[in-house]
């Protein structure tokens, strides 16, 4: 009879345990999936870092370390190695996102360790041996596409003309107006610079399609972006998506930043 009660006792406290640890284990907070903190943003051709002000607040706000690289947009080399300034000044691993020609400047750059995930935005993703100038010609240009031959200093411009329609044509004029006084020639050099090691063949990538785009073509982006293997999103904008759409960029930056394994 004892023996019967002493087994009952144990089997009450036993029960009595288990429920207490369980209620402890439920109550605790669960830990938030570990997400890359470091942003890297590289411009394209045409334009300067300060085009990321909107997609920037968006990032800081949420708790993001953002930096802004200024390409000298002198050739490839020089934009890769600016990249890779940037890079190695961050604490940790980074998430690193290029906008049109930025996309070549992060396909070569993207091979640093520190990067753990590639964001292209209306950007060019070549491969291995290829030059961005064979994608430019891969499939024909919009009517409104301004960009022009190179200057007698091997520089390119996008033109006066056509600016607003073919470069920004989902911002105000008065705005689009301001990009082009402003704008960012890039040495001609650059666009038949062949990339050695693309990072895409190694790193997880993502692409975002401006399906109003009339800067690249936006099949040549989609073709792209599947070549990579790249979780695309289309949204509908011009070739400065990140500008009129940052809400929708910096949610694809966040997408890759949560997901890196």
């Amino acid at each position: 009879m004892k023996t019967q009660t002493l087994k009952n006792a144990l089997k009450t406290s036993l029960a009595a345990s288990a429920i207490i640890l369980s209620t402890i284990i439920g109550s605790a907070p669960k830990a938030e999936a570990q997400t890359v903190k470091n942003i890297v943003l590289v411009h394209g051709a045409f334009a300067d870092g300060s085009g990321y002000k909107g997609v920037y607040d968006i990032l800081t706000k949420k708790g993001y370390n953002v930096t802004v690289v200024q390409n000298p947009l002198t050739s490839l080399k020089d934009d890769v190695d600016a990249t890779n300034r940037v890079i190695e000044k961050q604490d940790g691993p980074v998430i690193l996102v290029g906008h049109s020609w930025g996309g070549t400047v992060i396909t070569e750059a993207g091979t640093n360790p520190k990067v753990k995930a590639l964001v292209y935005i209306a950007a060019f993703a070549p491969d291995n041996g290829e030059t961005t100038l064979k994608l430019v010609q891969s499939l024909p240009a919009a009517p409104e596409n301004g960009i022009l031959p190179p200057d007698e200093k091997g520089f390119v411009y996008f033109s006066k003309e056509k600016f607003h329609a073919g470069f920004a044509a989902d911002l105000s004029k008065e705005v689009a107006d301001f990009m082009y006084a402003s704008q960012g020639p890039i040495a001609a050099q650059g666009f038949v610079a062949p990339i050695t090691e693309a990072a895409w063949k190694t790193k997880p990538s993502y692409g975002i399609v401006a399906t109003e785009d009339k800067a690249i073509n936006p099949d040549i982006e989609r073709n792209m972006y599947k070549r990579a293997g790249a979780k695309v999103t289309e949204i509908k904008a011009s070739h400065v998506v990140f500008i009129s759409h940052p809400d929708a960029v910096a949610k694809v930056i966040i997408d890759a930043a949560n997901n890196v394994k």
